[in-house]
């Protein structure tokens, strides 16, 4: 299974914060991931995505159809993302697009067993993958991307 978190990308500030739209950075960020991830992941993956604007706008740079799931808002803490999920034994590979710390801390949880704080940039991407060999199971990093690698 593969499991890859998505934070949005750049959002104007100002309350109240789930209605921020992206800014004109925060665009061209989402645009850019949304190409370099296309083109590598599997067309059955299935997208889930946090109600508030911003991650809407940053899913919608995809130009596929995704799952809005309100227990991935603000205040979703680590176990809710992995659980949407269905980490690690689901039967799809998983896109969540959502926030920090929430992206960060199940981020951790899955390099370290443990949740902490961890920060991922705005518009940034971490791709998780689980196998199981010979009754071993593990967990690594497949990419990490921002979008200013992507220039």
């Amino acid at each position: 299974m593969e499991l890859i978190l998505w934070r949005h990308a750049d959002a104007g500030e100002g309350p109240p914060d789930a209605d921020n739209d992206l800014s004109a950075e925060g665009e061209k960020q989402a645009a850019k991931v949304a190409v370099w991830l296309k083109t590598r992941m599997r067309d059955d993956t299935r997208i889930l995505v946090s109600p508030e604007r911003r991650t809407q706008q940053t899913a919608s740079a995809l130009n596929l159809p995704f799952e809005t799931l309100k227990s991935l808002n603000t205040r979703a803490i680590a176990p809710d993302i992995l659980h949407a999920a269905a980490w690690p034994h689901g039967d799809r590979d998983v896109l969540i697009v959502g926030h920090q710390p929430t992206l960060g801390e199940a981020a951790a949880v899955l390099l370290l067993n443990e949740s902490q704080p961890m920060l991922m940039r705005k518009g940034s991407l971490w791709w998780f993958s689980f196998r199981e060999r010979d009754n071993f199971e593990s967990t690594f990093v497949r990419a990490v991307v921002t979008p200013e690698l992507l220039d």
